[in-house]
């Protein structure tokens, strides 16, 4: 269904990243007006807002006065919130909570990126009526996020998430891709977890889970509340390590599977599978499988140019 409404308007946060731009492209692709604000790299493609800088904040809603507001910025990195826990809670709760009560300011629907952190993995799968208990910290700061934008404005809709992975500008952009270079250097061998249960989740289908969803809310007001999203394919990081060999037609003798629980860093969830069937109920979702979504997310990546000459010439 076409919603028509002149000139739609949406702002992303954090669309400097690799969500953010997903979600940008997404908008702008399908007629939304789309303005993505970031910080370190906004410019010159995106507006630079200092989301801790409430006036900055206020400003850009209110002269944009966007319909929707995506909200993609956040300090994801687990073992980084925990080195840095107040700078951290900042961005993920305090900014978030202000940003809601700029939202509610214009009517504006927002929609809030959150995370399968929030459960502790040992009863998966989870509904959204299900209670978290995040076992890191960053788990903790979005689930007060969660909680401070719904308290701020009711209007808001929660999106649950797990570990994604896309188009990246680099290779440590997403805990999925980073591997790349320890699956194509073969000739040394590389330790895999193999304890952690993953869901990966390709950038463009959240996005446009998130498009779907804002055009579902054009047509219903109730749409609001926790939702979740996923890819429905279970693998371990040495799992993903080998589908991106066999997905690249590279050895994966040299991967080796670390079946113990992981002792250093942020403590993570054994298994945080995200039941997604109320979003599937609503007609809203999109999954890339996951063999065609790496290939074409790393290929720039390859080393060996011939292979690429040959798949793709």
């Amino acid at each position: 269904e076409d919603v028509d409404i002149p000139s739609r308007r949406v702002l992303i946060t954090g669309a400097t990243g690799l969500l953010g731009r997903a979600v940008f492209k997404e908008f702008k692709e399908n007629n939304w007006n789309a303005v993505g604000c970031g910080y370190r790299r906004a410019q010159p493609r995106f507006e630079h807002v200092n989301l801790l800088d409430s006036i900055a904040v206020h400003d850009i809603v209110h002269d944009f006065q966007p319909h929707v507001i995506v909200h993609c910025a956040a300090e994801r990195r687990p073992d980084v919130v925990e080195g840095q826990p107040d700078a951290a809670s900042q961005l993920n709760v305090a900014a978030s909570a202000n940003l809601a009560k700029e939202a509610a300011g214009v009517g504006a629907f927002l929609i809030y990126i959150s995370t399968d952190y929030v459960f502790d993995g040992t009863s998966p799968p989870y509904k959204e009526t299900d209670v978290p208990n995040p076992l890191n910290l960053y788990g903790k700061t979005k689930l007060e996020g969660e909680k401070a934008v719904l308290e701020n404005n009711e209007e808001t809709a929660v999106l649950r998430i797990p570990v994604l992975y896309g188009e990246v500008e680099r290779l440590e952009e997403s805990a999925v891709t980073v591997m790349f270079d320890k699956v194509q250097f073969s000739n040394k061998s590389a330790n895999m977890d193999h304890w952690q249960q993953r869901f990966p989740t390709n950038v463009k289908d959240v996005a446009a889970v998130c498009r779907q969803l804002a055009e579902k809310r054009m047509l219903d007001p109730s749409i609001k509340g926790t939702f979740h999203w996923s890819g429905n394919e279970q693998m371990t990081k040495y799992e993903m390590a080998c589908a991106i060999a066999d997905a690249f037609n590279l050895p994966s003798s040299h991967l080796r599977p670390i079946t113990d629980s992981p002792v250093v860093g942020a403590l993570r969830p054994r298994n945080a599978q995200l039941d997604c069937s109320k979003l599937e109920m609503l007609g809203i979702g999109q999954r890339t499988p996951f063999r065609a979504g790496i290939r074409e997310s790393l290929w720039p990546f390859l080393v060996d140019k011939r292979w690429r000459q040959t798949v793709f010439h």
